[in-house]
């Protein structure tokens, strides 16, 4: 059997499944039946994808079905940049249905989770599968709608159900630039396959208007500024094991669309296509973090950090653009490499910090974080695991997102090379861009972690929680591994990666298996090289030194004392620092520009008996300026045409007429 034939095989398994939950959905044998079996048929599919990516066939033949459009019929096909993204759907899917064992117990209404769960793995799979624009169009909407559904589980809630409806339109929306984009790219001949498309002939004009649809479709799936406004919505909206996928995984399906298009079928874009996705990544960045600072709810804030690393392989891919077109093909893959690199590790620590922020929902049955804290005394592990996902998010060494956010970094300093003088400007300030969003990320988690885990609680629920079930911790510790592993080992992945590179821009990064000590060389070792093994051991060492010292000359004994308390005796919870107050700093230097926020204080003089009062106002400037008019905009010709119903048969039959004419000379111009 074929790998393309065993990847069906896996989604034909897992289509089996949905039927199989419609069946027992509502019985008590469902959640361990649905979730065990996901979890076993993504264990082979990543497995299969694993071992096609690690030993890429020659030549990738299409496997044809008689599916799809008549002429066409379906087409599958598994090269390295499918095997690569295959990798990553289905270890977050074996992890998302591992950690779903636990948290299904806790789900009241299974029923409408368990048949779309698996349903949502298919669709992503056959997304990156497909080998034709049809079958890719399929499974993207096919991929839509299933988590439409997860998203709608708990549709009792008003405000789920309106992050629903946004999404479902966010969706049919990006659906529609796609169609329009592969329209462009199948011509007036109709070649609507893959191979039709990358062997095709495009003018400058046709790649320019498919790069704007495909930012216009894909991007909104991602979460690129400004069609990101969905994300953090409906990723809060659905179960936490979903979310994970969601934010963790889909996401990338959507990253995966782009590097298809614009690396594979349209050719080489010119030089400019680079400063779409440079300054689109940078701004998002940027922005994704800074929203993520102002939230109080948990998940909202984790939705809008997702914005902020898409953002970050957005660049990386703009910066391979660049040097690929300058026919730099080592820096070209030194960028294609951190983005690919990025991808893996976001999948990592955003799926094990949903994890974790869905075992404190669960325990504690808030997602605000004004009304946790304490909680590593009572949920250690699942504190443990959450605290190794902020640090490798906040790219601080030795971890995965550290390696990746370096090697970015690397090829933004190999930029002074290219030839065009609105590169060379551009992309150290987008380099700067990127080092303050990952200042503002480590703040970011700083806070989270604080204010949830750290202090005293401040609610009852927070004080009587208690660990997570072992399911769940099972799925935390494996990925909590995995983000300190790909941070101190990252040669083998940079290896693993460079069938894709080869692939996608012609060139690849030196042999990093081959270097001494493990260390990695994006380059040259004269420029920068990185040995995260080394760092780890130094960091244990070091603070094994330290406690070993302190120990030994200081005192033998363990003191517990209370806090010091400023001489005011009786502290408790609600002399903490908040999450507002945490982010007051930040707040006050970009929320005038970002959010136009305004503080109200009303202090009464000494000796008044009222109570001081704070109000803080700040406002989305990307849907009050773009969506809210829209949709204003939609309501007004809606109802200014709404007058059309009432007409008579032959007006009618004159306005279909007249449609008719008008797309018959749409036609003869196009062709």
């Amino acid at each position: 059997m074929t790998s393309v034939a065993l990847m069906l095989s896996c989604v034909a398994a897992l289509l089996a499944t949905v039927v199989l939950a419609g069946f027992i959905a509502r019985s008590s044998l469902a959640t361990p039946a649905i979730y065990g079996l996901s979890l076993g048929i993504s264990a082979i599919a990543f497995s299969a994808s694993l071992v096609q990516l690690s030993s890429p066939a020659a030549d990738s033949p299409a496997l044809v079905l008689p599916f799809g459009l008549p002429w066409l019929g379906a087409h599958f096909r598994l090269d390295p940049l499918a095997a690569f993204f295959l990798v990553v759907v289905n270890l977050g899917g074996a992890f998302a249905s591992l950690y779903g064992l636990g948290y299904g117990r806790h789900e009241h209404a299974p029923h409408r989770v368990l048949p779309f769960f698996p349903a949502f793995l298919a669709g992503m799979n056959l997304v990156i599968l497909s080998d034709d624009a049809f079958t890719f169009l399929f499974s993207w909407e096919f991929m839509s709608l299933t988590s439409w559904a997860l998203v709608m589980a708990h549709h009792r809630d008003a405000g789920n159900r309106r992050a629903g409806y946004i999404y479902i339109v966010m969706a049919s929306f990006g659906t529609l630039a796609l169609l329009l984009a592969f329209g462009l790219l199948a011509g007036p001949d109709g070649a609507y396959g893959f191979a039709a498309m990358r062997a095709a002939q495009h003018t400058p004009f046709t790649t320019g208007l498919v790069l704007v649809l495909l930012m216009l479709g894909a991007g909104s799936k991602a979460g690129l500024v400004p069609l990101h406004v969905w994300l953090p919505l409906a990723h809060p909206a659905a179960p936490s094991h979903v979310s994970a996928l969601m934010s963790g995984v889909m996401t990338k399906v959507a990253v995966y669309g782009v590097i298809r298009v614009i690396f594979d079928l349209v050719g080489t874009p010119a030089w400019w296509s680079s400063l779409v996705f440079l300054l689109i990544g940078g701004g998002t960045a940027v922005l994704g973090i800074l929203h993520a600072l102002m939230e109080r709810d948990l998940k909202r804030m984790l939705a809008y950090s997702t914005i902020e690393n898409i953002g970050v392989v957005f660049v990386g891919l703009g910066l391979a653009l660049a040097f690929k077109d300058a026919g730099m093909e080592l820096a070209a893959a030194l960028a294609m490499t951190a983005a690919l690199f990025h991808v893996l590790n976001h999948s990592f620590f955003k799926s094990l910090l949903f994890f974790g922020a869905g075992a404190v929902l669960t325990q504690t049955g808030e997602r605000d974080l004004e009304k946790l804290g304490g909680l590593i005394h009572r949920m250690p592990v699942t504190a443990f695991a959450f605290l190794i996902a902020c640090v490798a998010i906040s790219a601080l060494p030795p971890f995965n997102g550290f390696a990746s956010e370096w090697l970015v970094f690397q090829a933004i300093l190999q930029s002074p090379d290219l030839p065009q003088w609105a590169l060379t400007i551009l992309v150290p300030a987008v380099g700067g861009l990127l080092a303050l969003s990952a200042a503002l990320a480590a703040a970011c988690f700083v806070r989270a972690f604080g204010i949830a885990f750290l202090g005293q609680p401040r609610t009852e629920a927070s004080a009587g929680a208690s660990e997570a079930d072992r399911f769940s911790l099972a799925a935390m510790a494996i990925l909590a591994a995995l983000c300190l592993l790909a941070g101190i080992l990252p040669g083998i992945v940079i290896d693993a990666l460079s069938p894709v590179t080869q692939l996608l821009v012609g060139g690849r990064m030196p042999v990093q298996t081959d270097v001494p000590w493990l260390s990695i060389v994006p380059v040259a070792e004269s420029r920068s090289s990185y040995n995260g093994l080394l760092v780890f051991l130094f960091i244990g060492l070091s603070a094994w030194l330290s406690a070993t010292a302190i120990h030994r000359f200081a005192s033998r004994a363990l003191r517990r004392a209370p806090a010091w308390d400023c001489g005011f005796p009786g502290i408790d919870a609600t002399m903490q620092y908040t999450a507002s107050s945490f982010a007051q700093p930040v707040r006050r230097v970009f929320g005038t520009l970002v959010f136009r926020a305004r503080e109200r204080v009303d202090m009464p003089p000494p000796g008044a008996l009222t109570s001081a009062r704070f109000e803080l106002e700040f406002h989305d400037l990307v849907w009050e300026g773009l969506y809210l008019p829209v949709a204003g905009a939609v309501g007004f010709v809606a109802e200014k045409l709404n007058h059309l119903q009432f007409l008579t048969i032959r007006r009618y039959l004159s306005l279909v007429f007249l449609a008719l004419v008008l797309l018959l000379l749409v036609l003869a111009l196009w062709s």
